[in-house]
């Protein structure tokens, strides 16, 4: 019997070598789920409880705010011990943006920290959570004005299905900060925050620092070896963990699909030009 091998490229299945004819398989076609960058009538509604919708069509994009994906039952931004919206705020401001053209960008303000300060824009509830996902946006954040040793921020994770109880599974990045105050990245999959799965330590790539970068996340889901958690930054692999990206078959349940938090305060950011897809874009 003939043996075959899988060829992968971008994570992608393309054909079987054998020593027979090579068998082209097609790879799934990159579906773009959402984009926008603020433009247009888009705007932040008033607060519901815990809870500020982004709402509007982009007028650049045609996409509609919420972002709600992959089955999921709505999104919006979630402020978690924000001190009646006085420890953290967002807004959408036009900005000069990373072409050096005025943009509309989403801003997220942390003034200080009451316990687990946070806001995430949460996709909450996803039905379809073992699809393949990549995200890409642009972001553009501080320097720490009040630096101590061991600082740390995020803005960027996806959590399964259970994590919360200790069954599942989260991927996050980092930017933390060593003894001397230099920034460096970190990208982990984790059972809690205690105990990573694995870890990538990254301090070869910059951390752009009150300039804007690009910043891109790819999921393929799987316990197994054929599983992929990559992270770039301006086209530089940060990390690229292949291996399991979940636990106990959990699926994905919700996406924070930008974030702040850490404990380093005052802290800035401003997001632009968001992307959604099914797979890496060609």
């Amino acid at each position: 019997m003939k043996s075959t091998v899988p060829v992968f490229v971008s994570g992608m299945m393309l054909f079987f070598v054998s020593c027979g004819a090579p068998m082209e398989v097609t790879p799934p076609e990159p579906v773009l789920l959402f984009s926008s960058g603020f433009e247009g009538n888009v705007y932040l509604a008033d607060p519901v409880e815990d809870y500020q919708f982004v709402l509007g069509t982009d007028s650049v994009t045609g996409f509609t705010w919420p972002a709600d994906i992959m089955g999921a039952s709505g999104s919006a931004l979630h402020y978690i011990d924000d001190d009646d919206f006085k420890a953290i705020n967002s807004e959408i401001q036009t900005v000069t943006g990373h072409n050096g053209e005025p943009t509309r960008a989403l801003y997220n303000i942390e003034h200080y920290n009451t316990g687990v300060t946070q806001c995430p824009y949460e996709i909450l509830d996803i039905t379809d959570g073992t699809s393949d996902l990549y995200v890409r946006f642009w972001i553009k954040i501080d320097s720490l004005s009040n630096f101590q040793p061991d600082m740390w921020r995020t803005f960027f994770e996806w959590k399964t299905v259970d994590y919360a109880s200790g069954d599942g599974f989260r991927l996050i990045s980092f930017i933390y900060y060593d003894q001397t105050g230099n920034p460096y990245w970190h990208w982990q999959g984790d059972a809690d925050p205690e105990n990573p799965v694995w870890e990538v330590d990254n301090r070869s790539i910059p951390v752009p620092l009150n300039e804007w970068f690009l910043t891109e996340f790819y999921w393929h889901w799987s316990e197994g070896d054929d599983g992929r958690a990559l992270w770039r930054v301006n086209g530089e692999v940060i990390g690229d963990h292949y291996g399991p990206t979940t636990r106990n078959s959990k699926p994905i349940d919700f996406i924070m699909l930008t974030q702040i938090y850490g404990n380093s305060n005052p802290k800035h950011q401003w997001i632009d030009d968001l992307e959604i897809w099914t797979e890496i874009p060609l």
